[in-house]
């Protein structure tokens, strides 16, 4: 308490102690507060102390574990070359896969496609669609027959329909037109080339008219024809073809089953010239080498189409006018001779003929039947390229355009349609 300076108390000296007494509660108050939640913070902090002690305790339990495990996995691989050696096999199988899926990739993208499936995707759509192994369902397959049509003149244009190309061969020159490639389009397949026929429920054909109706050219004949090939197509599509086979020879009559189109028709025969055997024998190899051994092809197959007089060599006979002989020595050497070639229809006989320019067809027919065993009455003399028949016996050799000289064949006649003739 402070005393008044007069000795004697006043009224604001009595207020002052009362204050000041107050002041001095609520301070002494205000600092039991701090103290009680100093100790709080304090007690909270080492809790958290002791928590997070025990976890880092934890994990340097962990952390020693995984060094004893690194360290084992490190004495293993010393120990075991073979883990290392997996590895790099591992990997090396990784890239070789990962190149393939590029040049898949490649391949699709050169063809404007790009592959958008995934394993989600493609199962489902197999559970909604079944198909075949090439993707297509082969009961339900029908290509546009018109489509096909229209796209194979746009191919053609492409193909080089109508511009010829120099060949070369044997020291001369030709211009020789693209051979088009014959398509027969059936009811129920197609008939490429000579045979055979194609069902539209194998995949390769459905693939086949597939890229066709998209606008481009088969993909089975990238390799034959690299440049684009020309087609010949003809539409049959009214005519269903029946094939020939072994298993289907039943006896008794068939029974058709459900109901059939009308206007439909039915055929067996293979359209197109048919492949004489000496063609088929130009597609074979010569021989091969198998087992160190040089085996003859041509040979066993020939003497089985066309008999063992096949491998005989063929004949060739002298056959001069008896004009020439009556000729002088020096008028002779002046004069042209027309040099002919021509083969017997069986390949086997080759009558080279000495004429003069001014003898006619008939004088050839007369010497070649003097000189021929076979009846060559029954035969037509022909030019194979460009084709012509020499029929006309009143011509020239030299009006025939046989001179200096030419190569011919003998052809059986084809028999005469008695209708035509009436």
């Amino acid at each position: 308490m402070t005393l008044p300076v007069s000795g004697l108390p006043s009224s604001s000296s009595f207020l002052q102690p009362m204050g000041h007494y107050t002041l001095g509660k609520e301070h002494g108050l205000s600092d039991f507060a701090l103290l009680s939640s100093s100790v709080t913070r304090v007690s909270e902090l080492e809790t958290r102390v002791k928590l997070q002690a025990q976890e880092i305790q934890l994990k340097d339990q962990a952390i020693a574990s995984l060094e004893q495990k690194i360290k084992k996995l490190k004495l293993q691989r010393t120990d075991h070359p073979e883990g290392e050696k997996q590895v790099h096999e591992f990997e090396r199988k990784c890239q070789e896969l990962q190149k393939k899926v590029n040049d898949m990739e490649q391949f699709l993208s050169d063809y404007g496609l790009i592959w958008v499936g995934d394993e989600g995707s493609s199962e489902a759509f197999k559970q909604e669609i079944p198909l075949t192994t090439a993707g297509f369902s082969p009961n339900t397959f029908q290509p546009d027959f018109d489509l096909v049509l229209e796209n194979l003149r746009d191919l053609n244009v492409l193909g080089g329909e109508g511009v010829s190309h120099i060949e070369f061969k044997e020291g001369a020159a030709r211009l020789r037109p693209p051979v088009p490639v014959p398509l027969t389009l059936y009811k129920n397949g197609i008939i490429m080339f000579q045979g055979p026929f194609r069902s539209y429920q194998e995949p390769s054909t459905q693939q086949c008219l597939r890229d066709i109706m998209d606008g481009y050219f088969p993909s089975e004949l990238q390799t034959r024809f690299p440049d684009g090939v020309t087609f010949h197509a003809t539409d049959m599509r009214k005519v269903i073809f029946h094939e020939h086979r072994p298993w289907e020879q039943f006896p008794g009559p068939g029974q058709n089953v459900g109901c059939a189109e009308e206007n439909l028709t039915w055929t067996s025969e293979i359209p197109g010239p048919r492949v004489s055997v000496q063609q088929f024998l130009d597609r074979l190899p010569k021989s091969v080498i198998q087992g160190g051994c040089v085996m003859d092809i041509q040979g066993p197959i020939r003497d089985q189409l066309l008999g063992p007089k096949a491998d005989e060599k063929t004949r060739e006979s002298l056959v001069e006018s008896p004009l020439l002989g009556l000729m002088d020595k020096g008028s002779s050497a002046n004069t042209v001779v027309c040099n002919l070639r021509i083969k017997s229809e069986a390949g086997d006989h080759t009558y080279r003929v000495r004429m003069l320019p001014t003898e006619t067809i008939g004088d050839l027919w007369v010497y070649l039947s003097q000189h021929s065993v076979s009846e060559v009455s029954s035969c037509d003399l022909i030019r194979p390229f460009p084709h012509h028949v020499y029929d006309n016996n009143a011509c020239t050799l030299q009006e025939a355009g046989l001179v200096p000289n030419a190569s011919l064949l003998l052809r059986r006649k084809k028999p005469k349609d008695p209708e035509k003739q009436e």
